[in-house]
């Protein structure tokens, strides 16, 4: 009978696992669906390839590398393991050519775990992709995804959210579905890059004053977003471990019942998040219709910086408060894009910097806040939650592993004159691909005007 239980359980893990891929696979969709959307007609297939092509450079070197540092860092950044924790034996098997890699009988989890997180790490490139949209290389853009979905962002999840990672061991790090972890990390390392590529052409005019450059096609941003919204599901349900064993979490909360349990091997439900979820969306959408006077674009991103902002915490919220606390998300981040815009004169073209930078930043310290005193870690010795805690993660979410990397590489890829697309190209449309094709387009333009003079 044991043995039956046991296969039953490893078999509905690997398709708890399997399905929360397929979903998430929406995300990527919506993204796409979204970015074409949001750019003009004449950056239609830049945008796409741009955003499509990270799916197989990410994948391969999370192969490679981004899989092992999650498994290999959690003691923090250095090998030797830091903060009192050795090197972890297990990370050898998540090198290409460990056991953990190759598909076998006797493991049916490992493989479909990996996808899952693979599918985090397409979600933290794609989040920069919209920001940076209709004015940068693919190949600078590639280099970038591939820093954040396969290195930085590996790291980030060792550290704050590895069951054993030192942000929770020592600051009591809570970030249950990814505030910080996964959005704040990209929306910084967004603005770490929109700062040195640049505004695009137009979008400010001689006095510094913002313009308004409206999304190409309103409906493709609807529908975009909505399948964000549904794939969000599916990364949800990513972030818990289906069924936990006493043993697995050394029986310290939940006797000999297996539960599900967040990523931190805490309890919980999917009908708690479930609930919090839908109430996060509500709150996101209604502050975002009333903030923006019924402006489409954010309507629909107020409900995704919603349940963003909420998702540090949703594991625990009441659903009161998981409602609130997405109105209070949006109505923030929605202040700060226009200040930022403004103020420094950067241009987010979808606003992702502040859906997924802004939102999560104040997600993982609302939650601090909220959360104050509550267990981070079913091991003993681990901090409690803390609004100090949550608020240095936030800023190493932010800050340290999102925006100086992202800043710096493309500090780099600038110095290198790879950056930005030349501006001949990006006035004619960067569907033309080369400056011999924009060269030879404008020429045509040029003689077709003196043909109607």
């Amino acid at each position: 009978m044991d043995t039956d239980i046991g296969a039953l359980t490893i078999v509905f893990t690997e398709f708890y696992y399997w399905i929360t891929v397929a979903l998430m696979f929406l995300i990527h969709i919506g993204f796409c669906m979204y970015e074409v959307g949001a750019s003009r007609q004449k950056n239609h297939m830049h945008t796409l390839m741009k955003n499509t092509m990270l799916i197989p450079l990410v994948t391969i070197t999370w192969f490679f590398f981004g899989w092992w540092i999650y498994w290999a860092f959690p003691g923090g950044p250095f090998i030797t393991g830091g903060w009192g924790h050795p090197i972890p034996e297990t990370a050898a098997a998540y090198l290409p050519w460990g056991e953990s890699m190759v598909p076998r009988l006797d493991d049916r989890i490992s493989g479909v775990f990996w996808a899952a997180f693979l599918l985090f790490s397409w979600t933290a490139a794609s989040i920069v992709s919209g920001a940076v949209i209709e004015r940068i290389r693919k190949f600078a853009f590639w280099m970038i995804a591939i820093m954040i979905g396969s290195v930085t962002w590996s790291i980030d999840a060792a550290w704050g959210w590895h069951y054993n990672g030192w942000m929770v061991e020592v600051l009591g790090y809570h970030d249950a579905y990814a505030s910080g972890v996964i959005h704040a990390i990209a929306g910084g390392c967004a603005l770490g890059v929109l700062i040195v590529l640049g505004p695009r052409l137009g979008k400010f005019a001689a006095d510094g004053t913002p313009r308004d450059i409206a999304p190409h096609n309103a409906w493709l941003v609807c529908i975009g977003l909505f399948m964000i919204y549904t794939g969000f599901w599916g990364f949800y349900v990513a972030c818990n471990v289906p069924l936990a064993t006493a043993g697995f979490i050394d029986g310290q909360i939940i006797g000999d019942v297996q539960t599900a349990t967040t990523i931190y091997l805490t309890p919980t439900t999917l009908s708690a998040i479930t609930v919090n979820f839908l109430m996060s969306l509500a709150g996101g959408l209604m502050v975002g219709y009333t903030v923006s006077k019924g402006d489409a674009f954010w309507t629909y991103s107020g409900g995704l910086a919603g349940i963003i902002t909420a998702s540090a915490g949703n594991d625990l919220y009441h659903p009161i408060q998981a409602f609130l606390i997405g109105g209070i998300g949006v109505y923030l981040m929605y202040k700060m894009h226009f200040w930022v815009e403004r103020r420094f004169k950067v241009d987010d073209a979808v606003g992702a910097v502040a859906v997924h930078g802004y939102a999560g930043f104040w997600g993982v310290v609302i939650a601090g806040i909220v959360l104050w005193g509550h267990p981070s870690s079913p091991y003993e010795g681990f901090a409690v939650i803390t609004p100090w805690g949550q608020f240095i993660g936030a800023i190493i979410m932010f800050w340290v592993l999102g925006f100086i990397p992202g800043w710096i590489l493309a500090k780099i890829l600038q110095g290198a004159n790879l950056l930005r697309i030349p501006r001949e190209v990006e006035l004619l449309g960067l569907d033309f691909g080369s400056m011999q094709e924009a060269e030879r387009a404008r020429q045509e333009v040029l003689n077709a005007e003196q043909a109607t003079i």
